[in-house]
């Protein structure tokens, strides 16, 4: 499961995903917090901001804070996904890299997960919209969808040494279109792990308090 990540700069959104970007985010992302997630829209296709955690309309905002991501077996049942799943929101969230614990130490250590060759993950997600008094518009949330990786030869080091280990869907660009026009009963076929040899790993410390809080545009 991924609590943590760090968004792509606003020109690697730009250039690997081939939309504009919404701005500046911050540097680290964890559940509530405002991130960039890709969707199609009656425009197109769009990068837009929302928050990190889904939100259904009739939730509250704290529900965020348990629904940022959405396991692959159960999302078309659970309440707070199942709409989202029905209607085929998807999205593709842009990372540069993933955070997860690492317990070989006996104690957590924060390790960055990545592409081999650098470039940005595109995982896949849900999105969902409700009321918000603050903006005519509404607030927009996302989800990221993970399946089993008990058997993945690097993402099974991570996390508890007794908890289910989960792998965030990771999608190859070649699929990024395919993924956003399916149809609600094609979204398991996207269900897979990425192959491990694609990723690499290594440990990521966090940084001194204060220090760099937002990704700049450059």
């Amino acid at each position: 499961m991924c609590s943590n990540y760090r968004p792509p700069s606003p020109r690697d959104i730009e250039e690997y995903f081939s939309v504009p970007s919404p701005g500046i985010v911050k540097l680290e992302m964890y559940p509530a917090y405002i991130g960039p997630m890709i969707r199609r829209s009656h425009n197109g296709i769009e990068c837009v901001l929302g928050n990190f955690g889904l939100m259904p309309h009739w939730a509250k905002p704290a529900l965020a804070r348990s629904t940022y991501n959405a396991r692959s077996e159960t999302v078309a049942s659970k309440a707070s996904f199942r709409a989202a799943w029905s209607k085929g929101q998807h999205c593709i969230i842009p990372a540069a890299w993933i955070y997860e614990p690492n317990y070989e130490q006996g104690k957590p250590e924060r390790w960055k997960i990545q592409r081999r060759d650098a470039k940005p993950l595109g995982i896949a997600g849900l999105w969902d919209w409700r009321p918000d008094p603050e903006s005519p518009d509404g607030k927009l949330s996302y989800t990221m969808l993970t399946v089993n990786a008990d058997d993945h030869s690097l993402m099974r080091c991570f996390h508890a040494p007794d908890d289910e280990k989960r792998m965030v869907v990771i999608l190859d660009p070649s699929q990024y279109g395919a993924w956003l026009a399916a149809d609600a009963k094609d979204s398991l076929q996207f269900m897979k792990q990425y192959a491990a040899d694609a990723l690499t790993a290594a440990p990521a410390p966090k940084p001194p308090r204060g220090a760099g809080k937002e990704i700049q545009a450059a």
